[in-house]
């Protein structure tokens, strides 16, 4: 089962930049996207066999989540059951046969880190809703979380400490939530790989340098670390500031005849 994530930064200005194109070469199972930017409705996507779920924020033009899925879905759930965190359209939770897959387009601390207490409120009520998830059935994280984890996570570790993504503080709440039971996928294939990045800003040729931020993930359930088989990243699709990731598993032993 191949599975895509990417934030698209407006889906409706990425289906005008090859969006239809990429989908086709990755020929993926299950798409998610983030960063939609849309209200449901305005647009519409044309990907014949793919059931199509949107989450869209209370505010037009900002924040949002889409799912496709060629793969039969049990259920899908919008938002984490938290008032405080469910009108920006951030969290879509698609279940399967047996794993639960979570579309997350994770606040940024914005300038000034002035979301930042904000921002750890988020990371705890978050992690306790994939660890309460993940004690029903085994749970892939996927999406935009707005950190790089490590200094090889990007190009300049050493003038970002303070930087939005890349403060101890976020640095940790990741740390903390794969203490509790969750890979990293592509760390888990490539632990040492440098310049391996999937969000270049937009200002002075970052991503013609490969000056990046490695800051969209799979996360996923120890409990499936023997189904996973790689991760990728796809820094070559343009579109967007950021760059689709994949994550490939294997079908699980019930599924087998």
């Amino acid at each position: 089962m191949k599975m895509i994530s990417w934030n698209v930064n407006g889906l409706r200005a990425v289906l005008q930049k090859g969006f239809y194109e990429s989908v086709a070469r990755l020929d993926a199972d299950v798409i998610c996207l983030q960063e939609i930017k849309m209200q449901k409705g305005q647009c519409e996507v044309d990907l014949p066999g793919y059931e199509q779920v949107f989450y869209c924020a209370d505010r037009k033009g900002y924040s949002g989540t889409a799912v496709f899925s060629r793969v039969p879905m049990l259920s899908v759930k919008t938002g984490i059951g938290i008032d405080l965190h469910d009108h920006e359209g951030r969290v879509i939770t698609c279940e399967f046969q047996d794993f639960y897959l979570v579309c997350c387009y994770t606040p940024n601390s914005q300038n000034e880190l002035k979301r930042l207490d904000y921002r750890m409120q988020w990371e705890d009520d978050f992690r306790r809703y994939l660890v309460a998830l993940d004690a029903v059935k085994p749970v892939i994280l996927t999406g935009d979380l707005n950190v790089a984890h490590q200094e090889i996570d990007l190009k300049n570790p050493k003038t970002n400490h303070f930087s939005a993504g890349f403060t101890d503080q976020e640095r940790g709440k990741l740390t903390e939530l794969l203490n509790a039971g969750f890979i990293d996928s592509f760390r888990h294939f490539y632990p040492d790989v440098t310049g391996a990045y999937t969000w270049w800003s937009y200002i002075g040729g970052a991503r013609s340098r490969n000056a990046g931020w490695r800051i969209d993930y799979f996360i996923v359930s120890e409990k499936l670390k023997d189904r996973m088989l790689d991760a990728k990243i796809h820094a070559d699709i343009m579109g967007s500031d950021h760059c689709p990731v994949e994550l490939d598993i294997a079908a699980s032993r019930t599924d087998a005849p």
